[in-house]
């Protein structure tokens, strides 16, 4: 193994480790076209696969850190997130002028 064969393997290790959640989540086999409707349309079905999700959490705070701005991701639509973010926001604010 050369150098920078190791240095791939360490790069891809934590992305991976990051994403074992996947392997546990509800939706896992589901359509994913379940998880993107067509605007206006029910977000209901999707949000029941969510319900009972084990890594749920993992799951939102992963379209969090990452910009997901469309589908249901953990439960929420994108309208539901950006107030995830908007809270989230104004509690950093009011703890750093505390």
């Amino acid at each position: 193994m050369q150098v920078h064969d190791i240095v791939r393997l360490l790069n891809q290790e934590p992305v991976e480790e990051e994403r074992r959640w996947q392997e546990r989540a509800n939706c896992l086999g589901v359509d994913p076209d379940l998880f993107f409707p067509e605007r206006g349309a029910s977000t209901r079905e999707a949000k029941a696969v969510c319900k009972g999700c084990e890594v749920r959490d993992d799951c939102l705070e992963y379209a969090l850190a990452n910009g997901e701005k469309f589908g249901i991701w953990g439960g929420l639509s994108e309208r539901e997130r950006r107030r995830v973010r908007r809270q989230r926001a104004l509690e950093r604010r009011g703890i750093a002028s505390a």
